[in-house]
């Protein structure tokens, strides 16, 4: 029984993940789908939700089936074979873990956009050495030629 009880905490916690995806995906700012930057707040949020769930079915199913692995390891009654916690059980909670922290990034990137709106700045170009010489010699005409020097005038 629980076994299918984890497996089915592990099966919704990856539809809850591509959800959350999908979500995220629309709601990310760089998109041009999802309407205003309000509405797209929104859904951002909500995709961390779905994220933090995902997160947290996935962390269920992992203790639980840890759990039961660790009480009868120790239990000396039990006959049968027993096993020990694995590999992917750590991968599990370092998934898990990793949703929940990344849902709750989605979730306060709303405040941020509540906030008072980006100031833009006007970019006026780069202005070179050479053309903010020939700027400053044109507004003075100098009328000497230019000096050549050969290689002895500076020993």
């Amino acid at each position: 029984g629980y076994i299918q009880a984890c497996r089915g905490l592990m099966i919704s916690a990856v539809c809850l993940g591509f959800f959350g995806a999908v979500f995220g995906l629309v709601g990310m700012k760089c998109t041009k789908v999802g309407g205003s930057e309000q509405t797209k707040a929104k859904i951002a949020c909500l995709a961390g939700l779905i994220f933090i769930l995902s997160g947290l079915c996935s962390m269920t199913s992992c203790s639980l089936y840890a759990n039961r692995i660790t009480s009868e390891f120790f239990d000396p009654s039990f006959v049968a074979q027993k096993y020990e916690l694995g590999a992917a059980l750590f991968i599990g909670w370092a998934g898990a873990s990793l949703c929940i922290i990344g849902g709750s990034i989605f979730c306060f990137s709303i405040a941020e956009n509540s906030n008072s709106p980006r100031r833009g700045y006007a970019y006026n170009g780069a202005t070179s050495v050479m053309s903010s010489r020939t700027k400053v010699h044109n507004s003075v005409p100098d009328k000497t030629p230019p000096k050549h020097f050969d290689k002895n005038a500076y020993v």
